[in-house]
């Protein structure tokens, strides 16, 4: 009798992010994506974003306890050997001082960093707080940078971004600001038939494009899209084949999109498996 094959021991991703409870965006995104990409995912909760459904789908926001966060990153750390760890969603300047703590003893080879900048659910003082700490604390850590248009506009410093060769202009800015390899986000805001990201590290300047879908964002691209850059980082592919890899992955993502009850519609991780089924 032949014994089985021993199970190939997969790639290891933490992602240290907030919870979105329609599942369409944040950790729940990350995971998903995590485990179609063949990767085993771990996470570090930050905060819990909910939506009020009888006051317009407006953000709601609790932070989860800053000692609770660095016991999570503790554990994570100490179980696996981390191939690359995702940051989405930190929140408050609190959070943020406590994962700056933590990626300073966190061995990984990738951090990417998908830098959001604003929180809905705050109030804009505490928001702009947030985004000061967030810039001079995780980002000078980032390897892979992925800002959405707004993100771009504000990291490069540029007034706005209308054009593709703007947004290479802002990938470039903020490479140098960061140092990290960058996929700027374009995507639905840019006008066009195509929704474009522009991928630089420093050598390479590749446009990524594929067609829109509509023209409203969906819930959960972003999230995906570096969650996606993340697992492929983690099976030890090249920044930019990460980037194409996971630009394909999102806009299947997009074209099987999920409707729900919700104001919005969300990315389906499970839309490029479907669509090679």
């Amino acid at each position: 009798m032949t014994s089985a094959p021993a199970a190939q021991t997969p790639p290891f991703a933490l992602t240290i992010a907030g919870n979105e409870a329609t599942g369409g965006a944040g950790a729940q995104a990350d995971l998903k994506t995590f485990q179609e990409l063949g990767v085993f995912g771990s996470l570090a909760l930050t905060c819990i974003v909910s939506f009020d459904p009888r006051n317009d789908w407006g953000h709601r926001f609790s932070p989860v306890d800053p000692q609770v966060i660095a016991d999570q990153l503790d554990a994570a750390s100490s179980a696996y050997d981390l191939s690359a760890v995702k940051i989405g969603m930190l929140g408050s300047p609190q959070t943020i001082d406590v994962v700056a703590q933590a990626l300073e003893s966190l061995k990984t080879p990738h951090l990417v960093l998908d830098p959001v900048l604003i929180c809905k659910g705050q109030e804009p003082g505490a928001a702009l707080d947030t985004d000061k700490a967030l810039t001079a604390q995780i980002l000078p850590k980032a390897t892979f940078v992925t800002p959405n248009h707004f993100e771009s506009i504000s990291l490069s410093g540029m007034d706005d971004i209308t054009t593709v060769e703007q947004l290479e202009e802002a990938a470039k800015r903020i490479h140098e600001r960061s140092g990290a390899a960058v996929l700027a986000k374009g995507g639905v805001r840019l006008e066009g038939p195509d929704a474009v990201d522009v991928f630089y590290d420093g050598t390479t300047t590749e446009v990524l494009s594929s067609p829109k879908v509509g023209e409203v964002a969906v819930a959960g691209a972003g999230c995906t899209l570096a969650a996606a850059i993340t697992a492929e980082l983690a099976k030890g592919v090249s920044p930019l084949e990460a980037a194409q890899a996971a630009k394909e992955f999102v806009s299947a993502g997009i074209r099987q999109r999920v409707s729900s009850h919700a104001p919005f519609d969300s990315l389906w991780q499970g839309g490029l498996a479907a669509e090679r089924a």
